[in-house]
């Protein structure tokens, strides 16, 4: 494998590394990003009506932007070692705009599909954000900046779905990827404006640095472990969010989609106040942020398996829940962009991969358990999934 070399940070950077403000903005592009692949999930019963697709296939609408979110992170976001940044990501995000408007204007079912697959490609935007961003920071508050920026992607998953419920009543389902398609411009203009200019940094072909991705995998062994434990914290964060719907639309809570997705703004609070986990493993206490946080999730199944009791223990467990998947994605994070600063966007593009897998499989097996067993099985299945990634943390922290 060729030899990697990297640039200088152009001099009209800050010696102190990335300022507050620019951060917050990183944060809010990744958040208005990453939601354009969660926007559909409360607008499938319109879509199937709509576009006269039964409600036993309209899943493929989901899976067809997750599929091609999966591709982007092995195809895309690895260029963000080889290309310059500021380009790539204005390039990716003027291209959503794009794919947001075909997906808006829709006539039917082909082009909303070819819309919607080429949204969950370029979606990955998010992570040559979050690796740009810790490249920019200084190494002493590089934590904290990625706990920031990365807070920004977990508020955008989680209020995607309030978002998409209330324009559609408002507006209409289309009106929901326009405003996407809005915002989305207009983040991409004002970055173009504030990101420093890059050369191209690696002296690798495309072909190996796509394999160079895999390289990392053997040769980074704190790559494996906190790859695995992305794979099961957000498989047990999909095990609850995508079957939460489920109970709560029908009788005794009979609840809209709108008011379903207000329960994303719990999650929101425990996202925020997991940022300050960055700050922790600047700080060398990584190992211990993860174990408590994997504690929490465990300890937040018990809350959440109380819906059918009280919905305030159930938002009790969702900040819980959000609170710790958040702390230990953020220490992930932390931790494996201080292996190779040369090679952060094909380490965010691993790690990543596996974020995808959890998130699917999570998704797959909570709808099985509720359908086999209803929410007790669904909550046993994601304490399992918890009690997993607290062994599995035991067993490899002391490497």
């Amino acid at each position: 494998m060729a030899a990697d070399h990297t640039e200088p940070l152009p001099s009209h950077l800050p010696a102190s590394g990335m300022s507050r403000s620019v951060a917050l903005l990183f944060a809010i592009a990744c958040g208005l990003a990453v939601s354009n692949i969660y926007y559909a999930q409360p607008l499938l019963d319109t879509l199937a009506s709509e576009f006269s697709i039964s409600h036993a296939s309209i899943g493929v609408v989901i899976t067809i932007t997750q599929i091609c979110y999966a591709l982007g992170l092995l195809l895309l976001v690895p260029l963000g070692d080889l290309l310059n940044r500021r380009k790539l990501i204005v390039s990716q995000m003027t291209l959503s705009v794009l794919a947001l408007i075909i997906v808006g204007f829709a006539p039917g079912i082909n082009v909303l599909f070819i819309g919607l697959a080429f949204v969950g490609l370029l979606a990955v935007v998010t992570q040559v954000l979050v690796a740009f961003a810790a490249t920019l920071a200084a190494p002493a508050e590089r934590g904290r900046i990625v706990g920031l920026v990365t807070s920004g992607i977990v508020i955008g998953i989680l209020l995607a779905r309030t978002v998409a419920g209330v324009l559609t009543d408002l507006a209409g389902w289309r009106s929901v990827y326009l405003f996407s398609a809005g915002m989305m411009a207009i983040i991409a203009l004002i970055l173009l404006r504030i990101l420093p200019s890059e050369q191209k940094r690696a002296s690798l072909s495309y072909p190996q640095l796509l394999r160079s991705v895999l390289a990392l995998f053997v040769q980074e062994r704190i790559l494996r472990v906190r790859a695995v434990l992305a794979l099961l914290i957000f498989m047990a964060f999909s095990i609850l969010w995508t079957s939460l719907v489920l109970p709560l639309s029908a009788p005794p809570f009979s609840l809209s989609h709108t008011a379903i997705g207000a329960f994303g703004l719990a999650g929101v609070a425990g996202a925020l106040a997991a940022a300050r986990a960055g700050v922790l493993a600047d700080r060398g206490f990584g190992q211990r942020t993860t174990g408590l946080a994997l504690i929490l999730l465990l300890a937040s199944w018990a809350l959440i398996s109380l819906l059918h009791y009280s919905l305030l223990a159930l938002l009790g467990g969702i900040i819980l829940l959000d609170l710790a998947v958040q702390a230990v994605h953020v220490t992930n994070q932390s931790l494996i962009f201080n292996v190779r600063p040369e090679a952060r966007s094909r380490l965010t593009a691993a790690y990543m991969i596996f974020y995808s897998i959890g998130s699917a499989s999570g998704s797959l097996a909570s709808t099985y358990a509720y359908a086999h067993g209803g929410w007790n099985a669904v909550c046993l299945l994601g304490a399992t999934v918890s009690a997993a990634a607290i062994l599995f943390w035991a067993l490899t922290r002391r490497g």
